[in-house]
């Protein structure tokens, strides 16, 4: 620990300094309707692997709130949450860029863009039930309930569905994935590097999120005990 930084932060930040300059400067395969465009492997993929990362530890945090009924771990629950959505959101416009190049519009319908889309609505509804419940203990609880159900209903609908129908996104209706046939080993060194980096990231943007959530509440406590 540096300063009161851990090592993993730090090597979050390493990482994505990396692969930004060396995904943005790093020569790239010509490859066909793709060109300069499968840059984005290196910012749009990440996103939702973070994304089903900090999912799957929200899911978590929801069972173990159940479990334990401690505060700390609604805050974990729902600021991972929060912190994914936002990736979710990075996700789906980082891939209307890409389709704007490759399928020549923003956004056509695909299997995989709508269950994306869907999928972020679910959560969306999720912050909206949570903040219309005043009271602490019944907003933690029922939000880990539903957290605990939008997880296992998302992850069949963002992975499995697609892969059922026809589509353009690679990996996805009979289309073969990057690993295919196209992702050679110097994207490699740069795609591996940001996926790990912005999940890192993320997970310190999740964790001091949660510690405000912490500190706010103690704060209103005292304030109400004053």
């Amino acid at each position: 620990m540096i300063a009161g930084i851990s090592w993993w932060k730090l090597l979050s930040v390493v990482l994505i300094l990396y692969s930004v300059i060396a995904g943005l400067h790093n020569a790239v395969p010509e490859l066909p309707i793709l060109h300069e465009s499968i840059r984005n492997l290196f910012f749009h993929v990440p996103m939702w692997f973070s994304m089903t990362a900090l999912l799957g530890a929200s899911a978590f945090y929801s069972i173990k709130y159940l479990n334990s009924q401690k505060n700390t771990d609604d805050y974990m629950a729902t600021s991972t949450a929060s912190v994914a959505t936002i990736c979710g959101i990075a996700g789906i416009i980082t891939g209307m860029m890409w389709a704007r190049v490759t399928w020549e519009q923003w956004w056509n319908n695909d299997p995989k863009q709508t269950v994306a889309l869907i999928g972020l609505l679910m959560y969306l509804a999720y912050f909206v039930l949570r903040n219309a419940i005043e009271d602490h203990e019944k907003k933690a609880r029922i939000s880990a309930v539903t957290n605990i159900i939008f997880f296992f209903i998302f992850i069949p609908i963002i992975y499995v569905v697609p892969r059922l129908t026809d589509s353009l996104h690679p990996g996805n209706g009979g289309n073969p994935g990057f690993n295919a046939y196209d992702l050679d080993a110097g994207l490699r060194l740069i795609f591996y590097p940001a996926v790990l980096g912005w999940i890192l990231f993320c997970f310190w943007i999740a964790q001091t999120t949660a510690r405000m959530l912490l500190i706010d509440s103690t704060m209103k406590l005292q304030q109400t005990d004053v």
